[in-house]
């Protein structure tokens, strides 16, 4: 399963009462689709996943299933910390449609890189769609090596991972030890043009809500061999690409979509929106970008 260069990494939506939007869903996906993003992806970290019910996921991936068949491929957040969970959470989104998983390195219990193989290995067994491993050392405190992501890349439904260590070391080796249809993804909006050029294949991104085109424009000039002009797109996005994270994920993005149009609503607690100076400084970025006037 080809996923594309560009996966969105989807805020949930949420109505004034702190609830599933889908009236909102239905619009930014169009959004999303329009501004040059391949797939979708639900309940990840910028979707809230912490702070979503199963039932609220299986229902967020149906929707989007039902709404968009054969308009964009949906990957559904299913990884958790408990592989019991992630499998039947797994299964339940593969009867409901969705064209993939993204499975996140178990946090909090920090198990032994062993573990790590026989947790993904034991999903990968129970489900017949294709899996995106997840790793992001920053929030999870535990590193998926570079040995371990190599030997998932074994299993046949473990097709890709998103990279979001920023040790461009364990990237490189994994794009050197992993066939060439495994596709390695940056997980961070900044890494992408340097993953790039290791051999990484796209971009599961935040940046993409806002900048879709000009993303697909940066992977595309690299691609085509037009090393300088990919260059200066990603500097001229750099205020933008770092500037989301003024805050925690996906607080920032949350605020930019409402000053732009889509009412996404508030993040969920424990987090909240930015204060004013953090508000005041964001606004100067938009205003860069022409995305607010």
């Amino acid at each position: 399963m080809n996923f594309g260069e560009v996966i969105t990494a989807m805020v949930t939506p949420f109505d004034n009462e702190g609830d599933l939007n889908l009236e909102t869903t239905e619009k930014l996906v169009k959004h999303l689709i329009s501004t040059g993003s391949d797939a979708i992806l639900l309940a990840g970290t910028t979707g809230e996943s912490p702070t979503l019910s199963d039932e609220e996921k299986l229902k967020l991936f149906e929707f989007a299933v039902k709404k968009f068949n054969k308009k964009t491929k949906i990957i559904a957040g299913t990884g958790s910390n408990d592989t019991k969970h992630s499998i039947d959470l797994s299964k339940e989104a593969e009867k409901i449609g969705v064209d993939g998983l993204l499975l996140v390195v178990p946090y909090y219990n920090k198990p032994s890189q062993y573990g790590l193989y026989k947790h993904f290995e034991k999903i990968a067994s129970e489900v017949k769609i294709p899996i995106i491993l997840y790793n992001v050392p920053s929030r999870t405190s535990c590193n998926l090596s570079s040995k371990v992501c190599i030997e998932l890349s074994k299993i046949d439904n473990i097709v890709a991972v998103k990279e979001a260590s920023s040790d461009f070391k364990q990237i490189a080796e994994i794009i050197n030890g992993t066939k060439e249809e495994f596709f390695v993804y940056s997980g961070n909006d900044g890494d992408t043009l340097p993953m790039l050029s290791l051999g990484a294949y796209g971009v599961i991104s935040v940046a993409s809500h806002l900048v879709g085109k000009e993303i697909k424009e940066m992977i595309n000039l690299y691609k085509s061999g037009k090393f300088k002009e990919a260059a200066n797109v990603n500097n001229w996005l750099l205020d933008f690409f770092y500037g989301i994270f003024i805050t925690t994920n996906p607080v920032p993005i949350k605020e930019a979509l409402n000053l732009c149009g889509f009412d996404v609503g508030n993040p969920r607690l424990p987090l909240v929106n930015m204060t004013n100076e953090e508000k005041d400084n964001f606004k100067k970025i938009l205003l860069k970008y022409n995305l607010i006037k």
